[in-house]
């Protein structure tokens, strides 16, 4: 297989996502998700996704669409890069093994069918919060944790942060 097929097979629809995903739990290994937009990938995403795969076997990372990063009010430029583009540059990291796209404004309905083993956000989140209303709600945590999986939070890169690229790029 080439180098560009690997990382080509790395950005799977749905169907696809949840036959590796229960592949690998089925061999025992602990499957890790995380989600964002990850527009321009700089050195404060790439320190958490490697602290994120520390977590587990398998790394999944859920990407918002092009139209759910606009539902999010991030400003009229964003997404900067596209989600092709985007779901490339993620795949190109060695110790993510899954990208794959969701719509929505949060990625609960592929968390609901993962079933990951953890879930992970960055340090800005709470994983004790339980109101979903509250900006520090974690989106599925209640549902990994029915099931016995873990939720983690990972310390931020300060100084590191999309918006701050932009603004400086302005």
């Amino acid at each position: 297989m080439s180098r560009l097929s690997y990382l080509q097979e790395k950005i799977v629809d749905l169907s696809t996502a949840q036959l590796r995903i229960q592949h690998w739990k089925f061999k025992g290994e602990t499957v890790v998700f995380t989600n964002g937009c990850f527009d321009i990938l700089h050195q404060g995403h790439v320190v958490y996704l490697a602290k994120a795969a520390a977590l587990g076997t398998r790394l999944v990372v859920a990407i918002n669409s092009d139209a759910s990063v606009r539902q999010q009010n991030k400003g009229p430029e964003r997404p900067i890069n596209p989600e092709s583009a985007r779901a490339v540059v993620l795949a190109a990291l060695g110790f993510v093994d899954l990208v794959v796209l969701f719509e929505g404004q949060t990625p609960i309905d592929l968390i609901e069918e993962f079933q990951p083993d953890v879930l992970v956000k960055g340090a800005d989140y709470d994983p004790l919060e339980r109101n979903p209303a509250s900006k520090t709600y974690i989106v599925g945590s209640d549902v990994v944790l029915k099931y016995g999986g873990r939720v983690e939070v990972i310390e931020l890169e300060a100084g590191f942060s999309t918006t701050n690229i932009v603004n400086k790029l302005k």
